[in-house]
């Protein structure tokens, strides 16, 4: 995990420059962290975007101690996972990690409102287009079976179109990371679960 060190580093002296604790905090790989216009997005929302580049579901277990530290929001977003299949894990290891992150929460925040975005149909990894719905299938389920607190949001199906497959033009030409019409799809869909409302 040391290749994130720098990342994770960085986000620990921005906590310490930061005089107040935010109202939400969203969590993640390059997709959260690459979301700029977030604070823009939800203006009356006060936002921290501690998402760190490349990282992995385990690795946001990981460094979660460390990056939380001091901080007392009343909603968190997260979303991981789509590196740890690229890496070469299964879906049920990714489960696991999502149940570690949970058990995490549960320890550090209570029974604080969280919310899972789900593995999104990146162009690029379409290929494994199976595992991810596997994946997301399986966190769904675990949401619903044990951990009340948790909200899926379903990003998947809304990316995709009317043939069912993931849609160019809300990517990067990497065809992994969203551009800006992406994230205004991704505003449209976690809107209505900004909590506190």
């Amino acid at each position: 995990m040391y290749w994130y060190e720098d990342e994770v580093k960085h986000l620990e002296k921005e906590r310490l420059k930061r005089g107040h604790d935010p109202e939400i905090i969203f969590y993640g790989s390059s997709t959260i962290r690459m979301w700029s216009s977030l604070s823009n997005d939800f203006p009356k929302k006060d936002i921290v975007n501690l998402g760190f580049g490349g990282s992995t579901l385990a690795a946001c277990v990981w460094f979660f101690q460390r990056i939380m530290v001091d901080y007392q929001p009343k909603a968190l977003y997260v979303y991981a996972g789509d590196n740890d299949l690229s890496d070469g894990r299964h879906p049920e290891e990714v489960l696991i990690f999502f149940q570690q992150l949970a058990v995490y929460t549960a320890n550090r925040f209570g029974n604080l409102p969280c919310y899972f975005i789900s593995l999104k149909p990146s162009p690029s990894r379409w290929n494994m287009a199976e595992q991810f719905k596997y994946t997301n299938n399986l966190i769904e389920s675990e949401i619903i079976k044990v951990n009340k607190n948790w909200t899926f949001i379903d990003v998947f199906k809304k990316m995709l179109d009317k043939s069912g497959n993931p849609m160019p033009e809300l990517f990067l030409e990497d065809g992994l990371h969203l551009n800006e019409k992406g994230y205004k799809l991704w505003k449209e869909i976690v809107n209505p679960y900004l909590i506190p409302q």
